[in-house]
């Protein structure tokens, strides 16, 4: 990857749905070698996937959080893999530090996010939780 990738990939991060002509202007080269380029990063599996993003509102009833996860010794990748067969986990991102793992929760009700947290604290591996509900995003 050269930095025309990382600036088109920026542009993408920014929106996906930029036509490739605006693409092509802002990173000043033609139309052809962003068309390319998309197609080489999805092929090589830098581009796996584009999404939609909602603004915090959109989801009025839906509750956010992230929790931290300290792991008992070397049993990261299981913890992972259970995590990752949790519904209500949306992300997972390995640190360094204090915590393990951060997972950001979503549910639609407090119950639904309870019942999410006595699940998560159940996984055979996870020493301890810290969980945080987000109240307000202020930029995405």
């Amino acid at each position: 990857m050269d930095d025309t990738d990382r600036q088109l990939l920026s542009l993408l991060r920014d929106d996906a749905r930029t036509p490739v002509t605006a693409l092509a202007k802002a990173l000043r080269v033609s139309r052809a070698t962003v068309q390319n380029r998309i197609a080489k990063l999805e092929q090589e599996g830098v581009i796996v996937g584009y999404t939609v993003r909602l603004k915090p509102e959109a989801e009025p009833h839906r509750i956010r959080a992230w929790m931290t996860v300290a792991v008992e010794g070397n049993k990261s990748r299981e913890v992972l893999q259970a995590l990752r067969g949790e519904p209500n986990v949306q992300a997972l991102h390995t640190t360094n530090g204090r915590w393990d793992i951060i997972a950001e929760l979503r549910a639609d009700s407090l119950e639904a996010f309870d019942r999410t947290l006595d699940r998560v604290r159940m996984i055979e591996g996870i020493s301890a939780t810290e969980t945080s509900i987000l109240l307000s995003t202020y930029k995405l």
